[in-house]
């Protein structure tokens, strides 16, 4: 009998994204949570937290990997911003199509897709404010919890750990600043 084994690797960054993918999910389930405040039926809830807490799910893993690889800055709004300028409306372009799927059995897109798109990345912001806001305060405390056997995991975290360390010099310079005039 064979055993199937994850690279070590592949498990590490599997556990880096999990907090992205975490809040990205929870955050498309507010929908599903949403839908059954106004009466919707059980199953249109599930539908539609599923429909879209599965695409923000995957790609709020995406950010955490992207943010553990280096390639976004920690801390930074406009690098998330710019992230889910196109990932939320993706996401929510995804929800429409497949809830249009599994209610009528064919893939239908909005009327305006263009117009369904820009508004999506108009209000993306605020989705980037708030999936920023809570990936910053799950994230690091995850990382620095797996860290002692996640590699990638140490990595980011000590990232984050010189960034903390750089805002508390300069807030401490400003300090001192102000207490010499």
């Amino acid at each position: 009998m064979t055993r199937f084994v994850v690279p070590r690797l592949e498990r590490s960054r599997f556990e880096v994204a999990l907090p992205g993918f975490a809040v990205g999910f929870i955050a498309g389930s507010v929908a599903g949570l949403m839908a059954g405040l106004v009466g919707q039926p059980i199953a249109w809830a599930v539908l539609a937290s599923l429909t879209l807490g599965v695409p923000l799910g995957v790609f709020g893993a995406v950010y955490s990997l992207l943010l553990a690889g280096g390639h976004v800055r920690v801390g930074g709004f406009a690098p998330a911003a710019l992230f889910w300028l196109f990932a939320f409306p993706l996401s929510r372009l995804t929800q429409e199509v497949l809830t249009h799927l599994v209610l009528t059995g064919r893939v239908t897109f909005p009327a305006d897709v263009p117009g369904f798109l820009a508004y999506q990345g108009i209000i993306s912001a605020g989705f980037a404010i708030g999936f920023l806001w809570l990936h910053e305060r799950i994230a690091p405390q995850w990382w620095r919890r797996i860290s002692g056997h996640n590699p990638v995991a140490a990595r980011v975290y000590s990232r984050y750990a010189a960034h903390a360390q750089s805002l508390r010099t300069v807030r401490e310079r400003r300090r001192e600043g102000s207490k010499t005039r």
